[in-house]
Parts: structure tokens; C-alpha cells; sequence
């Protein structure tokens, strides 16, 4: 007899194959969007970064780092210990919520009242996804008399709270977190001892009179750092050449009369100059490390440079025909950076790079005042320093100078509709191939004259894939282009001769919506197709300009301000920020660009060109080599590949989100 029930097939889609991620379970599944996977030493910042944040809040003078004998790391503070008490919404022991709940956290609570005005935290999943990563986690808190202790296993309880009084031996305040991380995560289990003292001796410099302690079990060798000179002391031992001048060092804080920054943000400093030896340079927001550097690090570049500048200009120190900029200034500059930025926001969860446009502001406010004052009250270590840049600046442009006569005899004539830049130094030149006339009108009155070119393109670009390179200079568009970056069409197993490059960057700059991206994808597609090596070599990318604008108006001591997001995302953000604020719903106005050519000089020039403020993404093959990435732009691109195309739509279509 035949049964009634359907045959499931593999096939099948129904609302049964939905899955929603709970908990942490986002974490396991996809552990690199949340922190780095190549060794466990990241999961364990988390955890330092907590003991630090009380200690930079005041709360405590020492953190103790163990690594044991069984695998596991313990981070041991003297701080306030985490709250043990239900939470009034949750239910729960907040120490549990703490541990398990993705964005939780008690960094969100800034300003007067809350628990950390400064804190490197943001995000609020810190502490949870190196809880989802461990094999076992016990959290030990000593708080008002008592301690509390819980202990987790792949970020589920598995003995739970449990609270006593304390007793004669204990510790009156302050938390534990030993930590068995999971190797399964990792490419490799092991922590890299080089990294992970570079850390904690940093955390040291950043908090004057904080000890920090790394003790090995295995070997029974203590490590011990306190610093009570600061950067200065740190940079000082940590340059490998003698500097030109004495290090400069200063600090500087908003008061509660600033109108432009909260009470509390600013930074500290230590800059020194050498001839040789490669530069030390080291940048923390909160006291986080950001090694991939970001907008306080732009802002002390900003204020270095334009002190240097003032007193150069003031004694009259600049040859005829030398033009100075920031890199002759900061090329030979070794320095420590620590901001501290009420809501810092960062590039990606492992916060390796500012990105709050603010900062630049900040750095450079406190930085550039400080710098002039003491050139001028040591005005022979300021001739040194003026003659260092100078010596930079005309080393540089004789360097340009080079190129141009390499280049000189039979150059082919510039295209009519290129806006070029000042400089022949291509290491410093950047060209723009902007979508449109308008939005080409608005970056040549937005754009750095001295560096940046603008090209402006009519219209949507060939599609190239198919064309054969003797046949692409019958497209103006394309011929222009080539003309314009100095270097010929060639293939992937060519040497084509980049002597005649006029730009360093070529950035693709396009409207954010779905037009712009088709261009953006037949530009790429004639640079993979026809110019590879610019690729290699590292000279294409693409600039990324804003969606929206957020109006916002007045916060408090906050003046009104106009915010840009690149998506819906970043657009989310932004709002949640201003609720945050106070600032009631609606009170703002959103409104969305819709091409390149509605934003003002002056909005192009602060969101998309400014090499400080700006989203630039280097184009690269990543870990594909030439023959597999061919492969699938020849699906996308050929003109005899619908039925392919067809087939990856069906299949992927439902993960993209439309524009209409």
C-alpha cells in the first residue's frame, strides 16, 4: 500500500528551511566576523581590554595576565567586578548577560551617570564572542563583600551562579577570567608571546602608575611593566635611531566649555624625528591598539604638518620653488598616539582602525597649538626639523622631476576633458574617473589641485571583456583613459612599461546606487581585461561615496551636524546613535543622494576625496589567481554566458537586496 506522506527532496524550500541564529551561535558559525581566527590572542584583548577600561575609568592600579600550565589565560584586575545582581529588564545575573548576550555591555551608558565615559568597547560583543570561542570560561567577581562565580562552556552555563561572602583571604574588589580557548576556531592555539608583551607592555605606557604582570606557569618567569614617564619614556627606549631634535611630547583634554567636543576627549602624544632607521609608530583609542592606524592618526599628521608649515612660513625658510606637504613633514616622524574619543567608531569588530571623521579634528586641535608654541620658544631645534622637511620636499620633486623627462619625448596629447593636478610626483597623484559631467564639475571644485586629477566619463564604459586590444582605442572613453594614466593596454603575461604612469592611485568614482555599480563593474572589468598589472602593482581602487545625509540638530553642547552613511546599515547606525543622544525621533532629516552630481564641492571633497576622511578600497585578486578569477568574470561579463548568468541568479538571487 503507497504511504500518503511526501517524499522530502534535497530540493525542498519551504519555511522550514529558514534557520535563525540565537545566542551565540552567530559567533560559532562565522567566529571571522567577530574576531581574528589565526590564533586565540584576540579573544584574550577582549578580556584585557575590559580590565583596562577600569582602570582608565579609575578603579583600578593593577592587571595580572597568567598563562597556564593547562593551555588556559586568566586576566586578573582590581577594579569595581562585575555587577552579580539581576538585571531589572532581564532577569538574569547581569555577569550572565554579560557573557552570553551579543551587544550587551555596559559601554553603551555614556555621558554623566554611566559606568565608562571613556572606554575602547563599543561594540558590546567583546567579552560574549570570547565566551562562544572557549572550550570552558569561569568569570570570578569580588564585589560589596562578596564574590560570585560562574562558569561557562561554549558559551553556555554549565555550573551557574553561585555567591558567598567573602572571607579573611580574599580580594575586596575586582574581577577574574580564565579562559580555555577552543583551538577548533583557530588556525593555530597557540598565543604569540611577541604580540602579546608588545600588549601589555603598551597597556603599561598608556596608563601612567598601572601595573601590568605576565607570569608563565611552565617557567615560573614573572614579567612586571609600570610607567610613570608615559610616551615619552616608551618612545625613547623604543627607537632604534637617535633623533634630529628632543622628543616632543604634550597632552591636551576638551574642557566643559568646548563646544565642539565632549568634557574628557583628546589625546596624548610623543613625537620624535630621525634620519634613519625605520620609523616606530604606534596609535590606541581608549587604549585600544589600532595598528591599522585611522583619523586621530590623519589628525596628528594634520597638526605636525601645519605647525611645521606656520613656522616655516614665519622665519621665511622655504627655497623658491619648493612645495611643501604633509608626507615631507611626517616621513621621517616616529610617534605614540592615545585618543581618547567619547563613541569611538571603529573599522570592523577587531577595531584595528579609526574611523570617526571627528577625530581628525580633535588630534589636530591640541597638537597643532602645542607644536607652534614650542618650535618658537626653541626656535634652533625648529630650523632643524624646517630643514629636515625641506630636505624631504626637494628630494621628492626631483624625484617627479625624473619621471616627466623619462617620459617626455613623444608623450601622446592629453585628453581635452582631463582636469589635471599640479604635481609630477605619481608616488603623491591621484586621478578620479568620475561618472558623469556634473558630479566631474563638482570634483574639480572639490578636489586637492596640487594632487588630484579628475577625468569626468560620458555615459556607461564599453563593456571590454570580449573586445580585442587593438580595437579598444576606437572608444573614446577608453583611449582617453589610457591616455590619461600614461600606460598602454597589455595582457597578464606582459611587461608593459609603467615608466610613463602619471598617477599613482586611478580611483574608480561612481554614483552609490545600482548605475554606479554597473560602471563600477565595467571599469573593473577593463583594468583585469587590459591593464592587470596596474592591479598588481597596486595602483586601482575604488573611492566609496555616501548614500545618505543625516541633518542633525543640536545635542546639549554639540552643535547641529550633518552626518553621511554609505547604506542602510551605516544609515541605522547613525540614527541609533542620535536616539542615544536624546535627540528626539524625527527631529533629524535624512535625505538620500541620489548621484555624485547633488553633492557640493564641499561635500565631495569632506566624504569622497579627502585622503583623511574618505573610504578608498585598494582593488585586489585576494587569495584567487588570474586563470579563476578569468573564469568568473568571463560568466558575468560574456556576452554568450545568459544561460550561466541565468543559473547564479536562480540560485543567489534571494541574498541580494533590490534597488528600486
Amino acid at each position: 500500500m503507497a504511504s500518503s506522506n511526501t517524499v522530502k527532496t534535497s530540493s525542498d524550500y519551504s519555511e522550514g528551511s529558514i534557520r535563525v541564529l540565537k545566542g551565540l551561535e552567530p559567533v560559532k558559525q562565522r567566529p571571522g566576523m567577530y574576531t581574528r581566527t589565526d590564533n586565540p590572542l584576540h579573544i584574550i584583548q577582549e578580556v584585557l581590554d575590559n580590565a583596562a577600561d577600569e582602570a582608565l575609568a579609575g578603579f583600578g592600579k593593577k592587571i595580572k595576565v597568567s598563562l597556564h600550565a593547562d593551555g588556559s589565560v586568566s586576566v586578573e584586575d582590581d577594579g569595581r567586578g562585575i555587577p552579580f545582581g539581576l538585571h531589572p529588564e532581564e532577569k538574569a545575573p547581569v555577569i550572565e548577560l554579560v557573557f552570553t548576550r551579543l551587544h550587551a555591555g555596559g559601554k553603551f551608558d555614556k555621558g554623566k551617570g554611566g559606568a565608562y565615559s571613556f572606554s575602547g568597547g563599543l561594540h558590546g560583543v567583546g567579552v560574549s564572542v570570547t565566551n562562544a570561542l572557549a572550550k570552558r570560561l569561569e568569570a570570578t567577581s569580588h564585589r560589596e563583600g562578596q564574590v560570585a562565580t560562574l562558569v561557562f562552556s561554549g558559551g553556555d552555563v554549565v555550573e551557574p551562579l553561585v555567591a558567598r561572602a567573602q572571607e579573611a583571604g580574599d580580594r575586596k574588589q575586582g574581577t577574574t577570567v580564565r579562559v580555555w580557548p577552543d583551538a577548533k576556531y583557530f588556525d593555530s592555539p597557540a598565543l604569540p608571546m611577541g604580540e602579546l608583551v608588545h600588549l601589555l607592555r603598551s597597556k603599561a605606557v598608556l596608563m601612567p602608575g598601572v601595573s601590568v604582570t605576565l607570569v608563565h606557569e611552565k617557567t615560573k618567569e614573572t614579567q612586571s611593566w609600570q610607567y610613570k614617564g608615559g610616551l615619552g619614556d616608551y618612545l625613547g627606549q623604543t627607537l632604534s635611531a637617535d633623533p634630529v631634535i628632543p622628543l616632543f611630547a604634550g597632552e591636551g583634554y576638551a574642557d566643559g566649555n568646548n563646544d565642539s567636543f565632549a568634557e574628557g576627549e583628546g589625546a596624548a602624544w610623543a613625537v620624535a624625528f630621525t634620519e634613519e632607521g625605520a620609523p616606530v609608530r604606534e596609535s590606541y583609542v581608549n587604549l585600544i591598539p589600532t595598528p591599522a592606524g585611522g583619523t586621530h592618526d590623519s589628525g596628528l599628521r594634520d597638526g605636525l604638518f601645519n605647525a611645521v608649515k606656520s613656522f616655516i612660513e614665519l622665519h621665511s625658510l622655504l627655497p623658491k620653488g619648493v612645495k611643501l606637504l604633509p608626507e615631507d613633514v611626517f616621513a621621517r616622524a616616529s610617534y605614540v598616539l592615545s585618543a581618547k574619543v567619547l563613541d569611538p567608531q571603529f573599522q570592523g569588530q577587531v577595531k584595528e582602525r579609526l574611523n570617526s571623521r571627528d577625530a581628525v579634528r580633535l588630534v589636530s586641535s591640541f597638537v597643532r597649538p602645542a607644536l607652534e608654541l614650542w618650535l618658537n620658544q626653541h626656535v634652533d631645534y625648529g630650523k632643524k626639523l624646517a630643514e629636515l622637511a625641506i630636505k624631504a620636499a626637494q628630494t621628492r620633486q626631483r624625484a617627479g622631476q625624473k619621471v616627466e623627462k623619462r617620459k617626455s619625448s613623444g608623450v601622446a596629447v592629453l585628453p581635452g576633458k582631463l582636469t589635471d593636478c599640479e604635481s609630477r610626483d605619481i608616488s603623491h597623484n591621484e586621478v578620479f574617473l568620475v561618472e558623469g559631467d556634473s558630479a566631474g564639475g563638482s570634483a574639480k571644485m572639490g578636489r586637492d589641485k596640487e594632487c588630484q586629477a579628475v577625468l569626468p566619463l560620458r555615459g556607461k564604459v564599453l563593456n571590454t571583456w570580449e573586445v580585442e586590444r587593438d580595437r579598444l582605442f576606437a572608444n573614446t572613453e577608453i583611449h582617453d583613459i589610457s591616455v590619461a594614466i600614461g600606460v598602454d593596454p597589455h595582457g597578464p603575461n606582459d611587461t608593459p612599461d609603467l615608466s610613463g604612469l602619471r598617477y599613482g592611485k586611478i580611483c574608480i568614482l561612481s554614483d552609490a546606487d545600482v548605475d554606479g555599480s554597473h560602471i563600477q563593474v565595467l571599469l573593473l572589468t577593463l583594468f583585469f581585461r587590459h591593464f592587470p598589472k596596474l592591479i598588481d602593482a597596486g595602483h586601482v581602487y575604488v573611492a566609496r561615496p555616501p548614500l545618505f545625509r543625516v541633518d542633525a540638530p543640536a545635542r546639549g553642547k554639540k552643535p547641529a551636524a550633518k552626518m553621511y552613511a554609505l547604506d542602510e546599515g551605516e544609515l541605522t547606525a547613525i540614527l541609533d546613535k542620535l536616539r542615544k543622544d536624546g535627540v528626539a525621533e524625527g527631529k533629524w532629516s535624512i535625505s538620500r543622494f541620489k548621484g555624485l552630481g547633488e553633492m557640493s564641492a564641499e561635500q565631495l571633497w569632506e566624504t569622497t576625496l579627502n585622503p583623511d576622511t574618505r573610504r578608498l578600497l585598494p582593488v585586489q585578486l585576494g587569495d584567487l589567481d588570474f586563470g579563476q578569477t578569468e573564469a568568473e568574470i568571463t560568466k558575468l561579463m560574456g556576452k554568450g554566458e545568459a544561460a550561466a548568468r541565468r543559473e547564479l541568479m536562480e540560485l543567489h538571487g534571494d541574498a541580494i537586496e533590490i534597488d528600486v
